[in-house]
């Protein structure tokens, strides 16, 4: 995914550096080319060697350093870097890029460098908020450095409180978010569902389908990466929820209908991965739901198509892209509802294809427009959900 790309991790004086290993190795893994530059300070707490094997580059610390081959190195970094973190992030080393000291190895490199910079503070809760830290916080936010919210737990001195620093996954969402992708939805507001709805029989029990919500999420996640405003309405699900998208949790098929409609206006791009309930429990919609109803017989009706309901008042402009899942006749079945419920685009599978349908972290799908047809080999759902994307931004 970071093939060809370059991350440089900037390390401070915290204990929290010890994190930063294994995010690395994470960096690594996605084929990325990592450098590593530390305060001398942060020797305090890990050693160099430990950087250099895992990333196979020099760790430099020492702005005058003789033992590399000759070039004025934060300079030659600063041009290779696609993204620099500086994590974790001591309220020093904060201080003095806030106010353009640039002092040391690190400090002179992330002046020099043009690119995104994240900074990822680590300290004791009380540091944190003192109103000089935050002042430069605010600083660097006004001079365009992105800022990862610390976590709250236990610190280092056994004090509770903010100023945690984040686990190595969610500093790795915020790298992938800045260079994992092209930036070719920048500007584009994306509504997406996903999941299951349940339908209340009584207070036990409910209908649902087995929706895992893993193509919606992909779909979201993929639109995130992309540039896009991704709002989420998310069903019952399994799936993890990507980072950095508006989510709207529901229920029912009637929570997900007012859900949708109601964020739907501005959307420029609707995909509709949501596995709705077709029908409820009528006692449901009449309010009359009692104890002793859970063993008399159920009468059903129809939960509201939302699919039709945004084709019918799809404004102008807005692009509209449908799931289908079939078990028998899939294209003719997927290409009736194209047509019906007035979409731009359908994405149709089988349940009967092994590698797609529900629960799987694969899908098989054919992505049908009123001119054409593209059949999707099998693959993971983040690759369905890049595909099905450019697909929809090269219309």
């Amino acid at each position: 995914m970071l093939k060809g790309k370059t991350v440089l991790l900037c390390v401070t004086g915290s204990i929290a550096a010890y994190k930063i290993p294994n995010l690395a190795r994470m960096l690594k893994k996605l084929h990325c080319n990592v450098h590593v530059l530390m305060t001398p300070n942060a020797q305090n707490f890990i050693t160099p060697m430990t950087f250099e094997t895992l990333t196979q580059n020099k760790c430099l610390i020492d702005t005058f350093d003789r033992s590399f081959e000759y070039s004025v190195e934060h300079v030659a970094l600063a041009k290779q870097a696609d993204v620099v973190m500086i994590a974790p992030a001591s309220a020093n080393v904060i201080g003095k890029i806030a106010n353009g000291i640039a002092d040391d190895m690190l400090t002179t490199t992330v002046m020099a460098c043009p690119c995104k910079k994240i900074i990822s503070p680590a300290m004791n809760h009380n540091m944190f908020h003192n109103p000089i830290v935050q002042d430069n916080i605010g600083k660097l936010r006004r001079f365009g450095y992105d800022i990862v919210d610390p976590d709250c737990g236990m610190l280092a001195n056994g004090d509770t409180g903010d100023g945690k620093m984040p686990s190595e996954q969610v500093l790795l969402e915020h790298i992938l978010r800045e260079i994992a992708c092209e930036k070719d939805m920048q500007g584009k507001k994306v509504l997406v569902t996903a999941g299951a709805t349940r339908e209340a029989i009584d207070p036990v029990r409910f209908i649902t389908n087995h929706s895992s919500g893993k193509m919606g999420c992909a779909m979201a996640k993929a639109a995130m990466l992309r540039g896009a405003e991704v709002t989420l309405v998310a069903g019952s699900m399994t799936a993890e929820i990507p980072p950095f998208v508006k989510v709207v949790p529901v229920t029912s098929a009637e929570d997900m209908f007012n859900a949708v409609t109601a964020e739907s206006a501005n959307a420029d791009i609707i995909i509709k991965a949501a596995a709705v309930a077709d029908y409820r429990p009528a006692a449901v919609a009449d309010e009359k739901i009692k104890k002793s109803d859970s063993d008399a017989s159920i009468k059903l009706e129809r939960t509201k198509d939302i699919l039709k309901y945004l084709g019918e008042n799809k404004p102008e402009g807005q692009f509209l892209c449908g799931f289908s899942m079939e078990t028998e006749n899939v294209i003719e079945n997927s290409r009736n509802k194209l047509v019906k419920k007035k979409l731009n685009m359908i994405c149709a599978n089988s349940l009967r294809t092994e590698g797609a349908g529900f629960g799987v972290d694969t899908n098989v799908i054919t992505v049908i427009t009123e001119k054409d047809q593209t059949e999707l080999p099998l693959m993971s759902k983040e690759q369905a959900a890049h595909r099905i994307f450019d697909i929809i931004m090269n219309r």
